[in-house]
């Protein structure tokens, strides 16, 4: 299934208003863009993406210090409150789908991003 325009339009709109981190490298656009490839996943289930997966990869690999997971996980916290329809079991499968382990923190509008390090 199709990922409809109101989500993405959603999505577009989390990038545009969400502050941004004097102090982080990564930007909740680069995360969100990097993402935006695994919404049918973490939606509808199925299969996942390749560019899901290099999404999570990529990010996984330049998010480095504290203050990016911090800003990761900050971001991720406010698209998870703000996207409705997300299968919270899919979103946390998704790395370890991905082949991605020792993630610091969960895909959840309640995670506590000042707990990541």
């Amino acid at each position: 299934m199709a990922i409809s325009r109101k989500l993405v339009l959603l999505l577009i709109y989390i990038v545009i208003a969400a502050p941004p981190r004097a102090d982080a490298a990564i930007t909740c656009s680069t995360v969100l863009n990097g993402l935006i490839p695994c919404l049918s996943f973490v939606v509808n289930g199925g299969k996942v993406p390749p560019t899901c997966c290099r999404g999570i990869k990529s990010l996984y690999g330049i998010a480095k210090t504290t203050v990016d997971r911090k800003g990761v996980c900050s971001c991720l916290k406010i698209a998870a409150s703000s996207v409705s329809g997300i299968n919270f079991k899919n979103a946390a499968a998704l790395p370890g789908k991905c082949g991605v382990k020792n993630i610091p923190f969960k895909i959840s509008p309640k995670a506590d991003c000042s707990k990541v390090r």
